[in-house]
């Protein structure tokens, strides 16, 4: 099936325009790029209503919902959006009440912050917002937008654990259930910044029909169709496609050993590039 609604994942360090901080640049060419191009400016645009949609940032991941939920709502509100609200979920209670099922309901975009995937699964995983929110991307036009934590989520298996430097020792990459929003993909985020290339590595070659989706800050994908992928945002994505993998020593080596991969395919994407997951098929803009 076909789903209805979009993805919008970002890899975090979201531009949210210079005057959403404390000591904010009071010069607007400085802000251009968000209020023109900018990822949050383009949710607005790919919403059912555009500025009139209804807009609820979930806070659930983020150690400091206040402050981050403020800055969402300031942002979207600059760039024209009339409905924003903040949906601080902090405990598996607050998931599973009325309330929060009403506001879900009414939403034509959800947008997670970042922080821990982790609280977001274990928080929100099974609740009947959970299930709502699955029902409504597959039958509605809704968006599911999330950064960091919130993009890591999105997808059927999260990785939730494993440092960078020893990313390629077996074992070190810690992977669980996300939100399933999408299958048959794995999404790692501040990717580029915080060097975390080994961890898709591993991650695809555990399982080489899932494609590694590693997210630069400011950085994301536009999901329609389920399938068809479209960069945004000012740095890179960096696709690790393992089907072609010729051998290993995954299973061979023990825990904590180095592992060797042949034959790993990897596309990098920038702003406008597609890739379309069901062909395998990348076209760069304006090529």
């Amino acid at each position: 099936m076909t789903p209805k609604g979009k993805l919008i994942i970002v890899g975090g360090a979201i531009d949210k325009g210079s005057f959403t901080e404390s000591k904010f640049d009071k010069q607007v060419q400085n802000n251009l790029n968000f209020f023109e191009t900018g990822i949050l400016k383009r949710i607005i645009n790919e919403s059912k209503l555009k500025e009139d949609s209804q807009i609820e940032i979930v806070t659930t991941a983020s150690k400091v919902p206040l402050e981050v939920g403020a800055e969402y709502v300031k942002a979207f509100e600059y760039l024209g959006a009339k409905h924003v609200n903040v949906l601080h979920i902090e405990k598996r209670e607050q998931a599973l009440s009325d309330e929060t099922f009403e506001r879900i309901k009414n939403a034509d975009v959800v947008m997670f912050t970042g922080g821990d995937q982790l609280r977001l699964t274990s928080i929100l995983g099974g609740t009947p917002m959970h299930d709502l929110m699955l029902s409504k991307y597959e039958n509605e036009d809704f968006i599911y937008a999330g950064t960091s934590a919130g993009a890591a989520a999105a997808s059927k298996s999260m990785i939730y654990q494993g440092s960078s430097g020893e990313a390629l020792l077996k074992g070190e990459i810690k992977i669980t259930s996300g939100l399933g929003l999408i299958d048959d993909v794995i999404i790692d985020t501040h990717f580029v910044q915080r060097g975390r290339i080994g961890r898709l590595f591993q991650a695809v070659v555990g399982n080489p029909k899932t494609l590694g989706i590693g997210l630069g800050e400011d950085t994301g994908l536009l999901i329609t169709e389920g399938v068809k992928m479209e960069a945004l945002g000012s740095g890179l994505v960096i696709l690790v496609d393992g089907r072609k993998i010729s051998d290993t020593n995954l299973t061979q080596v023990e825990l904590g050993k180095p592992i060797s991969i042949k034959n790993l395919v990897v596309h990098v994407m920038s702003k406008r590039d597609l890739y379309d997951l069901q062909e395998h098929d990348m076209l760069i803009y304006g090529s």
